[in-house]
């Protein structure tokens, strides 16, 4: 499939702070035919790092999708039976507008001037986006990481319009944990010399810092196991210490190449925005009470972890699944066999698959019996 980027735009969006963006654009991507009642769309969602490119080959790149090997005939979510769209979220750097865009005030790139956002901001960009397609339903959002905590915000800001949600290696709101390494990131950029305080759009942009970030948030993303069986402790391109800092192990080769190779496409102020929203994402609002979000909520729910996942662990996954099964909502959940960390559900995706396209399969039957 070869697939072409197209921009949406609306005048203006009111953010979860105050301020208003206006305009404001949003990249996307489809997949598939959207059918006669319009009920056959599906919402992808992406993670931290992601955009709107998730399957088939890039028509500007060449590139394939970031979920190529879940999204396209005969897979889980099968274009041949939905149509399937994914977009750039709001505040990132690959379409949609972002730190990185110009402030129609100014003629500047917004820089740090950006209104802070949440993922509730977001799924409202989206919300903008499907209503502008004609869908008054989504058969479905599903997304993963970051991912998955926008498809739980649609389940719960827009109950009526999703029949029904897959997140996947998620959380309903940041762990101190998972705040510390997101600041961690944030530290190393603002401490790059060249960031500028933001403003480093017409200069050589903050890459060191940037680069670290990647690497800090990449071992987050795999297991202990993972990198023992990829890299242990071996040697790069030496049989010996060299007794100096130079690169020596394999696995400080690999997080270096990462680094560089993510500075190449991802933008540093976006990184610091984006990873605020994560941080402030939390679906009880700050009362710690789940069950008070979902009450209302008359979704389907597919919520999938890995046991070897200690980004987003799945105990964090269990919460949830607890608070719908105590609220007698319809919720399946599978915690996965995987030594791929967090990155499972990128890449152990057989499993994942048939999960997945019974789920979707069951819902659909649900939806036309409805």
């Amino acid at each position: 499939m070869i697939v072409e980027a197209r921009l949406a735009q609306f005048d203006s969006i009111a953010l979860e702070s105050g301020a208003t963006l206006s305009p404001v654009e949003i990249a996307y991507e489809t997949w598939g035919q959207l059918d006669t009642l319009r009920s056959n769309a599906i919402l992808i969602t992406h993670a931290f790092t992601g955009d709107a490119h998730a399957a088939g080959i890039s028509h500007e790149t060449g590139r394939p999708g970031w979920w190529d090997n879940m999204i396209g005939p005969g897979k889980a979510f099968d274009t041949d039976h939905y149509f399937v769209i994914c977009s750039n979220v709001l505040g990132g750097c690959q379409g949609t507008t972002g730190p990185g865009s110009l402030n129609p005030a100014t003629g500047l790139p917004y820089a740090m001037s950006f209104p802070v956002f949440t993922i509730r901001d977001m799924v409202l960009l989206q919300k903008k986006l499907v209503d502008s397609l004609g869908i008054e339903c989504l058969l479905c959002v599903a997304g993963g990481s970051m991912g998955g905590m926008q498809a739980l915000e649609w389940a719960v800001s827009y109950p009526e319009m999703v029949r029904c949600v897959i997140p996947i290696a998620t959380t309903w709101r940041h762990s101190a944990q998972q705040i510390a390494f997101n600041e961690v990131g944030r530290q190393a950029i603002m401490a790059d010399p060249d960031w500028c305080s933001g403003d480093y759009y017409d200069k050589k942009p903050p890459a060191r810092g940037l680069s670290v970030a990647r690497m800090v948030g990449h071992i987050t993303y795999m297991s202990d196991e993972s990198m023992r069986e990829k890299f242990g402790r071996k040697l790069r391109d030496k049989e010996k210490f060299g007794f100096d800092f130079g690169v020596e192990f394999e696995v400080e080769s690999y997080l270096r190449y990462r680094g560089t190779q993510f500075v190449s496409r991802f933008d540093a102020n976006s990184y610091l925005y984006i990873t605020k929203a994560e941080d402030y994402f939390d679906l009880a609002n700050g009362t710690g009470q789940l069950t008070e979000a979902f009450r209302t909520v008359d979704t389907r729910f597919l919520v999938i972890s890995f046991t070897s996942d200690w980004l987003y662990p799945s105990y964090q996954s269990q919460e949830i699944v607890r608070v719908l099964r105590r609220l007698n909502g319809d919720v399946a959940y599978c915690d996965l066999q995987s030594n791929y960390g967090h990155d499972a559900f990128l890449v152990d995706v057989a499993e994942q698959t048939e999960i997945v396209r019974g789920f979707l399969d069951s819902t659909a039957r649900i939806a036309r019996a409805a």
